[in-house]
């Protein structure tokens, strides 16, 4: 396995193409021109005369039109230091460019907190005239009981930059200081990274060598348990105070706040799929160790595919076939979207030293999407593409249908047109061939990957997390041998003796970025449930229910996660639709086991 190479050294058509966002850095600064003149407009225009339904209008038509210009300019910069960790120029703009927007952020800090004191009757007055700005107005008034003084907003506001610190220390410490070294197995040397861990050693066969890269990775994870706790504990911290000064009832109550969900839907989540998938996935993991002939399945070896000899290698190119006819149910707007995704580079292939891991989409406003990924020629690539995709489709047509003030979806929901892409992707697939050793390898790509992903290791983080703000909550702090307490417990409470821990195990807590969005990692389990009803319904009616799940994805923000979910004619109100995804999981699980037996004459309990 090579070393990744550096970012210099990638071949052009591997990486993103930023130039979608700015033909140059000089255009980007005229746009940035732009924006300062616009803030300073707004300040002249406005402050201290929000006090009427028109002007509470026009001043936020002025604000939409400011904003765009600081997503373009924002995701142009963030997204360059995205790939290359390394490059201190990219870093330094940055840095620069969102210092700025931070200034300029304080000075209009104005708008939301006079719109807030204006005499319930005028806010009245400017929602019935708000047109695309109601959704933002909306939110404002549904935020007047926790607003603080003008003043103190825009203290806050000046302060954002401390509050996103430790996040930034979490990331260089992980990406730019985090050297490992490599390890060596039978005499054989091979190289270490958190990528090449992540995308390969963790899914490699050779047990000898991927329980000796466990070892080696998770040893150099722990010479950086402690600035990693307290970069967290900070992070937690500054959420508490947060709540605490806008009269939250709790730090649950004002994270939950902007997800527009009540504590009980995201209790629900944590606790039901830990209770009742856990024995699920414990037979997955006894399958496991039964097909590899382990001496003791552990944590090291629960990323392993059902069959090992039957893995198939994608190249970028064939990925697209896959993607197009998996999804062609979502019709030819969405593949003509999909070839443009890879006709103008939306996509981040390159693997290269001081890439940021795993995958993300953004998708700036008025401009289409950029993916980051690493592709390793494994066909969970192609799964996780078409997961990135989804987002690109859904704010393809939310971006197109609503002002940008409406398309700040509920992480609770946004992770649904994801995960429905796989398993779109996974349904199209079992219809193309009968071969029952092919059947096994799709549902194991579910279990294995979208599920497992998705419904067990972010629903692990998510119950952590939960842990975490408990202590919190309660007026403690957290230092890295909690951390490692909880996350243990919290293997142990989901595998039982069926999965053995291995010393580092307990360090898992230090690989996501993730609680560094506050709830966000429960959310993709929302989501997931979400898409499996909507899967399941497009199987059974076909055309109607893309319809409907279109209407969804331009619904924007315009409806909360319950009203999305509706429009889709699945009830999240209840655990129903919750108690159906992992009852599905099962049976999927139960088919594969029983293909097992089928085929390899393996049976497990």
């Amino acid at each position: 396995m090579a070393e990744l190479a550096m970012r210099k050294d990638v071949p052009e058509e591997l990486k993103w193409d930023l130039s979608l966002i700015y033909k140059s850095e000089e255009a980007m600064n005229a746009d940035l021109e732009k924006a300062r003149a616009l803030q300073k407009a707004i300040v002249a225009t406005y402050k201290g005369k929000l006090t009427d339904a028109d002007n509470i209008v026009h001043c936020l038509e002025a604000y939409e039109e400011y904003s765009k210009l600081e997503t373009l300019i924002g995701s142009y910069t963030s997204l360059a230091v995205e790939t290359d960790y390394y490059d201190t120029y990219n870093q330094e703009r940055a840095e620069r460019i969102d210092g700025e927007f931070r200034r300029m952020a304080s000075g209009l800090s104005f708008v939301d907190s006079e719109i807030m004191e204006a005499p319930e009757d005028v806010l009245q007055e400017a929602l019935n005239k708000a047109g695309r700005m109601r959704g933002y107005l909306s939110d404002l008034i549904r935020r007047k009981p926790h607003r603080l003084h003008p003043e103190a907003e825009r203290a806050l506001t000046a302060l954002s930059k401390a509050f996103s610190t430790p996040s930034e220390i979490y990331h260089m410490a992980k990406l730019a200081d985090m050297k490992f070294p490599s390890f060596t197995v039978d005499g054989k040397e091979y190289p270490l990274g958190y990528s090449l861990f992540e995308d390969n050693y963790e899914y490699e066969t050779d047990t000898k060598v991927r329980r000796a890269a466990f070892r080696a990775f998770y040893d150099k994870l722990a010479q950086y348990e402690n600035v990693t706790a307290a970069a967290y504990n900070a992070y937690v911290q500054n959420d508490k105070a947060r709540a605490d000064l806008r009269g939250f009832k709790d730090v649950f109550d004002c994270l939950l706040f902007g997800q527009k969900v009540t504590r009980e839907m995201y209790d629900r989540q944590v606790d039901v799929i830990t209770e009742k998938l856990a024995p699920h996935m414990r037979r997955y993991a006894r399958l496991l160790k039964k097909i590899y002939g382990l001496d003791e399945m552990t944590f090291a070896d629960l990323k392993l595919s059902v069959d090992p000899g039957y893995d198939p290698r994608v190249t970028i190119e064939e990925s697209k076939e896959y993607i197009k006819k998996g999804l062609a149910i979502l019709g030819d707007d969405y593949a003509s979207m999909i070839d443009e995704a890879y006709r103008d580079r939306w996509v981040d292939f390159a693997r290269n030293q001081g890439k940021a891991t795993g995958g993300f989409c953004a998708s700036p406003y008025g401009r289409g999407s950029f993916i980051l990924l690493s592709w390793n020629e494994r066909m969970a690539d192609v799964f996780t593409l078409a997961h990135e995709l989804g987002h690109a489709g859904h704010f393809r047509l939310c971006n197109a249908a609503q002002s940008l003030f409406d398309t700040n979806v509920s992480s609770y929901f946004v992770e649904a047109p994801s995960t429905m892409n796989e398993l779109l992707m996974a349904h199209y697939l079992l219809k193309t061939s009968d071969d029952k050793r092919f059947r096994r390898w799709v549902l194991a790509s579910m279990v294995g990957h979208t599920y497992y992903h998705n419904f067990v290791t972010h629903l692990r983080e998510a119950w952590y997390q939960r842990e975490v703000y408990k202590i919190v909550e309660a007026g403690g702090s957290v230092n890295a041998e909690i951390l490692s307490g909880i996350f243990k417990k919290n293997l142990e409470v989901f595998w039982g003796d069926d999965v053995v821990l291995p010393e580092g195990a307990e360090l898992t807590w230090m690989r996501q970025p993730h609680y560094y969005g506050g709830l966000y990692s429960y959310t993709y389990s929302a989501g997931l449930t979400v898409a499996t009803e909507a899967a399941l319904r497009i199987e059974r009616e076909g055309a109607p229910a893309v319809e409907d799940w279109k209407k969804v994805l331009a619904a924007g923000s315009t409806l909360d996660p319950m009203g999305l979910a509706k429009l889709m004619k699945i009830d999240i109100s209840t655990d129903a639709p919750l108690l159906h995804t992992i009852a599905h999981i099962g049976e999927m699980i139960d088919e594969i086991c029983a293909l097992t037996e089928e085929i390899d004459g393996i049976r497990v309990d």
